[in-house]
């Protein structure tokens, strides 16, 4: 497996964020493609998408438009791929932020044999190692709410890629050249759901704890960032969080989080209650975490 040689941004750095709203006529052509990839297009398709290209004045149905963040100290990161809008109720749209693999920024980990996997404690291929943290298990679950009723279709056979920091608040195969681990795909089942074995991740300076997700219409599809159909990330719970920065391997977290709000998140400021995750366990035990991802 190749590997990224320079680091694009380390904790403490910021720049300008980068505008992501380029209007109807761009964003129209992106939102049809996407959905017609799963078939949410129906006969009165054109219609949603259209509301869903429109002002909202709910903060939690809206993308994180105008800050491109993601990274350690919310540095913000090219990202060369159209952003689906969203509309009502579905998981707002978010940055995949400047440490992706996805072919966007640098490396490409996503057609690299053995990324299809649920445990993603370790890295694979080329590389060896294993992330060191308090266990976390957190599952997916994708559903289309393009039609009637609240619930939503779960969507069987979508592929699910998810990444996200170590206990250090480093990310494979950028921070740690070496290695790419925490970074796995998987595939929904018939209940719409992907479920990954990992690590909790820590908490680095500017950036609520989270984990980045790309949403596919199919394994076949999760080999190029440019087949995605959403973009998002799940924020960790407060109180989980501190139980588990308390720990040893955490220490940095522990003023970090202090040190940053859910309000002054440069993702989650502007609404976060489709993204926060339901958690369960101990410190001693593990956690798990559920997210529904609907679109």
């Amino acid at each position: 497996m190749s590997t990224h040689s320079t680091t694009p941004g380390r904790p403490g750095e910021h720049e300008e964020p980068e505008p992501h709203d380029l209007g109807l006529s761009h964003d129209l052509p992106t939102l049809l493609n996407r959905r017609h990839a799963i078939g949410l297009l129906t006969a009165g398709g054109l219609v949603a998408a259209l509301a869903a290209c429109s002002p909202t004045t709910n903060a939690n149905d809206i993308a994180s438009t105008g800050a491109p963040t993601g990274g350690p100290g919310g540095r913000g990161a090219p990202d060369d791929t159209s952003q689906a809008d969203v509309g009502d109720g579905e998981i707002p749209e978010e940055t995949n932020g400047p440490y992706p693999a996805d072919g966007t920024n640098g490396p490409n980990i996503l057609t690299t044999t053995g990324v299809v996997r649920s445990d993603i404690t370790t890295s694979f291929g080329d590389s060896s190692g294993t992330a060191e943290g308090i266990p976390l298990t957190f599952s997916l679950t994708v559903v289309d709410v393009s039609g009637d009723g609240d619930a939503g279709t779960p969507v069987a056979g979508a592929a699910v890629y998810a990444w996200h920091c170590d206990r250090e608040g480093k990310y494979s195969m950028y921070d740690i050249t070496d290695q790419n681990y925490l970074r796995g795909v998987q595939e929904a089942d018939a209940d719409g759901k992907v479920t990954f074995t990992s690590i909790f991740p820590a908490c680095y300076p500017g950036r609520w704890p989270h984990i980045h997700f790309e949403v596919y219409p199919s394994l076949e599809d999760a080999t190029s960032a440019t087949n995605r159909m959403r973009t998002s990330q799940l924020a960790l719970p407060q109180a989980v969080s501190e139980a588990v920065y308390a720990t040893a391997g955490y220490e940095q977290s522990v003023a970090n989080l202090q040190g940053v709000t859910l309000d002054s998140d440069m993702v989650f400021s502007d609404g976060y209650a489709l993204q926060m995750a339901k958690t369960s366990g101990s410190v001693s035990q593990g956690y798990t975490a559920t997210l529904r991802v609907p679109g």
